[in-house]
């Protein structure tokens, strides 16, 4: 019988079950720390921090909190590279163009389509969002929806900035551009790793040169090429962290000095969040997280392998059954925390007897409005995600080993 010191040691390993528990965690915190800005947006509320005598207020994390966008972006890149780099190390064939096509499309688009849908349904027509004059204006519907369905509304006015649909929805456009282009770069960044890292960086540096000389950065400062570094700082920690796993021996001593490295990005971190949280102006926001996006997402890859090789406690910290469930609706949670906290601010829901309780500093109604955003997007995503995403993906897993088992008769 296995004792607990052994169960404590299989259960923080670095890998689990072919998994890395860890990066559930790490998914899970970037995507809360991007909803709580959002609803902290609806809310005004602003905790603070207080052990013994010392304060921290959050309100520079939940001001700057749409900045983690870029670290989720980074995580993606870690994630889709991950494959490459172990069949690199292993000698072994790259992963397939049209499995990771069919993989990525099943994982997106259903859920995807459907908070269209509903947004489209139940609040875009019934307010009237598409209407001119009174009445429904089909082109701006029917151009909108176009553009969403296609994955291209980041490339428009209308479809990123003034689209009634979800705005949180921009993301996804980035993400689908670029998986449509990862294959063939995963390939030519197992070859020459380097030269294509730096390739990656040079374009996003040149395209965010040109971006701020621009009149109006507004669509320019979140579109793919400007993103390229996030995936790319991803990606290199994937090819790292499978060399390291080979040839590392991991020990107390190894534990330590990556929980060092953890501890310097997280102050890293906070100092770059204190930076954006200081700047005022849409513009200056826009170009100061631009900036700070290689630096941001740079860290938060150190970060991931600090979580990966430090000690035991950290990887029971982020690696666990809450988080893995957290993780789990988080791509659920992402699509549909921001459209929820809308929603019920514009249905008065709590009841306040300010007409405007977030700036009136209605504490009690900031409270519950809040727990109410978290607990009703977070029951949301978990409805969605094992109601509509989980059947979807069995039903078609069963049909592809079906389809399997009749060419090898």
């Amino acid at each position: 019988m296995s004792t607990w010191k052994e169960k404590y040691i299989a259960y923080t390993a670095t890998e689990r079950d072919g998994r890395l528990p860890v990066l559930d965690g790490a998914r899970a915190l970037f995507v809360l720390i991007v909803g709580s800005f959002h609803i902290w947006q609806q809310s005004w509320l602003t905790p603070v921090l207080s052990i013994g005598g010392w304060r921290q207020s959050l309100d520079p994390l939940l001001r700057s909190g749409y900045m983690w966008v870029d670290a989720m972006l980074m995580l993606s890149g870690f994630l889709l590279y991950l494959p490459y780099a172990a069949a690199a190390e292993d000698g072994k064939p790259m992963p397939r163009i049209l499995p990771f096509y069919k993989k990525r499309i099943l994982r997106i688009v259903p859920s995807y389509y459907l908070c269209v849908l509903v947004m489209l349904v139940f609040v875009a027509l019934p307010q009237g969002k598409y209407d001119t004059d009174g009445s429904l204006n089909a082109w701006h519907m029917g151009r909108d929806l176009l553009a969403h369905a296609t994955f291209t509304h980041t490339l428009f006015p209308f479809s990123y900035t003034g689209s009634p649909l979800n705005g949180a929805l921009w993301t996804l456009g980035v993400e689908m551009q670029f998986y449509l282009i990862f294959p063939f770069l995963g390939r030519m960044f197992r070859r020459w790793p380097l030269a294509v890292y730096l390739g990656m960086l040079a374009a996003a540096i040149g395209y965010k040169s040109w971006v701020r000389v621009q009149p109006d950065t507004t669509l320019l400062f979140n579109q793919l090429p400007a993103q390229l570094e996030c995936y790319a700082n991803g990606m290199l920690a994937a090819g790292i962290y499978t060399a390291l796993k080979r040839r590392m021996k991991q020990d107390r001593w190894t534990e330590a000095l990556f929980t060092a490295l953890l501890v310097l990005c997280l102050w890293g971190a906070w100092q770059l969040v204190l930076g954006q949280a200081g700047s005022s102006g849409y513009d200056n926001i826009r170009l100061g997280q631009m900036d700070r996006r290689f630096a941001l997402s740079g860290l938060c890859a150190l970060l991931l392998l600090g979580l990966l090789f430090g000690a035991r406690p950290l990887r029971l910290l982020m690696g666990n059954r809450v988080t893995a469930f957290l993780s789990a609706v988080s791509f659920q949670f992402y699509m549909w925390h921001q459209v929820f906290a809308v929603q019920l601010k514009e249905w008065h829901i709590p009841v306040s007897q300010f007409e405007s309780p977030w700036s009136a500093g209605d504490r009690s109604w900031q409270i519950l409005f809040t727990a109410m955003c978290y607990g009703g997007a977070l029951l949301i995503s978990a409805l969605v995600t094992y109601a509509f995403e989980r059947p979807i993906a069995r039903h078609f897993s069963r049909k592809r080993a079906g389809s399997a088992a009749k060419k090898h008769k």
